[in-house]
């Protein structure tokens, strides 16, 4: 698609953008809109706070949420005939006045055009996270975050979008699913009777983090039927801070990195935070040393692919370490003796404890 597109090449005024500037639920199953300033916002590729500064207004704060297609956890499907569908994510993160969650199918032609479609809430939620498999002339929407207040834990969403009319139905299915899952990976077996699920993330409980889907699960497509294909007993933990503070590690590895890179005045100011933050002067270089152990192991290693992930290996078993702003998450992919459990995490509390001078706590799970 092009970018920065001026709007007057769409005959976008500050007007018609008033009238066009906020998302949308449809009337009917689906609604297909017309809209100037749609086209414009997908051609220029414009955040809500640049259109709405283009546009001179409004405010998001007294307006609400400004349609945008600059979105995370949007689903991009090619089809055979050219055409590119795309499915829901969001915009903004959730403290933004501009963060919204779609429930919007857009259609990007060959030639350029597009076609937006909308659909009534009760009908297709808000969507973002989730998987799109192509199958035949039908689209299997599989998962989503989505809102809090909106997450069926025990169940796994799912919808399917019929391509010769774009109506969109909900699935019915059974058997053990995956759960509230988002984040994850939906591969189409080769007979394209089943999809198989991996990795993403599960809310197991109402306000408490997300955890990793660690099981590859099944659906079949034609009884729309969940199977699960393992059930790894592997140990996993999580570890926080005791007063539920978040935690600093992410900030100490940048003030370690602008250190390594010599950028004199970004540390200055990463440590001038930290030290607000923290109230007291922080010895960045511990956090090199957060997860050396005093057994037998391999050097870290800092996913290239996954942000915030590292691993070891201890025995030939990777130990995966996942850094998240209120948590920091192990799992240990395989067997280990309770002997090196134990040392692993005892020696993980006294690492976190020396790094931020607080108390840290583990709950396994």
């Amino acid at each position: 698609m092009e970018e920065n597109i001026d709007s007057k090449e769409h005959g976008v005024t500050p007007q018609l953008f008033k009238q066009w500037r906020s998302p949308r639920f449809g009337n009917s199953n689906p609604q297909k809109i017309e809209s100037t300033v749609w086209e414009w916002l997908v051609h220029s590729k414009l955040c809500g706070y640049l259109s709405t500064q283009k546009m001179d207004g409004p405010s998001p704060l007294d307006e609400g949420p400004t349609w945008s297609f600059d979105r995370f956890g949007q689903t991009k499907t090619q089809l055979p005939d050219g055409r590119i569908v795309y499915v829901g994510g969001e915009h903004e993160d959730h403290y933004d006045p501009d963060f919204h969650i779609y429930n919007d199918v857009i259609v990007e032609h060959p030639n350029g055009e597009l076609d937006f479609y909308c659909y009534p809430k009760t009908d297709f939620p808000p969507t973002d996270f989730h998987t799109a498999t192509l199958i035949g002339s039908k689209i299997v929407i599989i998962g989503s975050l989505g809102y809090p207040q909106e997450r069926v834990q025990a169940s796994t969403q799912l919808y399917l979008l019929d391509l010769d009319n774009f109506k969109i139905t909900t699935i019915a299915s059974c058997g053990e699913s995956p759960g509230w899952i988002h984040g994850h990976e939906a591969t189409l077996d080769t007979s394209q009777t089943s999809i198989t699920v991996t990795k993403g993330l599960v809310e197991i409980e109402s306000g408490s983090p997300m955890r990793e889907n660690i099981d590859d699960w099944k659906l079949g497509i034609e009884s729309w039927t969940w199977q699960r294909l393992t059930d790894r007993q592997w140990p996993r933990w999580e570890l926080t801070r005791k007063d539920k503070a978040r935690n600093h590690v992410y900030d100490i590895r940048r003030a370690l990195w602008s250190h390594e890179v010599n950028w004199k005045e970004d540390h200055q100011e990463d440590m001038a935070r930290l030290e607000k933050s923290m109230g007291f002067s922080v010895d960045f270089n511990l956090v090199k040393t957060l997860y050396q152990f005093d057994f037998p192991h391999e050097s870290l290693v800092e996913d290239e692919e996954e942000y915030n992930v590292y691993w070891i290996y201890v025995d030939g078993v990777r130990v995966r370490f996942v850094e998240k702003m209120h948590c920091l998450t192990v799992t240990v992919e395989g067997s280990l003796s309770n002997q090196t459990l134990t040392s692993m995490k005892e020696q993980l509390i006294s690492n976190l404890n020396e790094l931020e001078r607080s108390e840290w706590t583990i709950n396994e799970y």
